[in-house]
């Protein structure tokens, strides 16, 4: 048996300290995680139970690359976030139980088309079009637990153009990794390679064609992004 074309190749990350690449299977992403955030997009930040979307494992951008301003957009948002990767398969995954299904941790930038993004939202459409689009996820090295442990605090910060944008700390999750990881688990089974984008801090905002978009979180280091010219 023969391929009708050629499959894709395996979308990969970097692994801190290693020559080894970590294969993606699917991106998971928290929507609105941080209270403040969750206020500035006109919610109420009270704690109902989390909300996933996702994005295509193809869309994983390193760090360092240039990503072109992306088309159907005026109003591209950078989105500072701490990225989770399984490394063991589970469902239905108690809370106690979720770190030990985590491989490591990783500095993470939603680009979201928040146009986009908000029509969809007020028609009540999925957001596929705001979040799912080509180079969507920048995605820095990936650190193994053995190396860092199991980040629950610290700042995350994002600066533009050396400006900070984002201020906040990991504390401030409303969900936090385990529960993340739990509720995940209860409605599908999570495999090696699975990531999770675990929501943004207040402060999103525009990116515009120039702009050098850098991403720190404590322990983690940082991630540089560049925005070129329109797709």
């Amino acid at each position: 048996m023969g391929y009708v074309f050629e499959p894709q190749a395996v979308p990969t990350l970097a692994v801190a300290g290693s020559d080894d690449r970590l294969p993606v299977r699917r991106i998971f992403c928290v929507g609105r995680n941080y209270a403040a955030h969750a206020r500035e997009m006109g919610k109420d930040p009270d704690r109902d139970p989390p909300f996933f979307f996702t994005k295509p494992a193809d869309a994983v951008v390193e760090d360092g690359e240039t990503v072109a301003y992306p088309p159907l957009t005026e109003n591209l948002h950078y989105e500072a976030e701490l990225v989770v990767v399984i490394g063991t398969a589970g469902v239905n995954i108690s809370e106690e139980d979720a770190l030990s299904h985590v491989w490591g941790y990783a500095i993470g930038n939603d680009l979201t088309r928040r146009d986009l993004q908000l029509t969809a939202r007020e028609q009540g459409r999925p957001w596929d079009w705001g979040k799912a689009f080509d180079r969507s996820a920048v995605i820095g090295p990936v650190h193994s637990v053995a190396s860092v442990g199991h980040p629950a605090e610290g700042s995350i910060k994002l600066t533009v153009n050396g400006q900070v944008k984002q201020d906040a700390d990991l504390n401030e999750l409303i969900w936090s990794v385990p529960e993340i990881v739990s509720i995940l688990s209860q409605s599908m089974s999570l495999k090696p390679g699975d990531v999770i984008m675990t929501g943004t801090p207040a402060g999103v905002g525009p990116l515009v064609p120039g702009d050098t978009c850098v991403v720190e979180i404590a322990g983690l280091g940082q991630i540089s992004t560049q925005i070129g010219p329109r797709a």
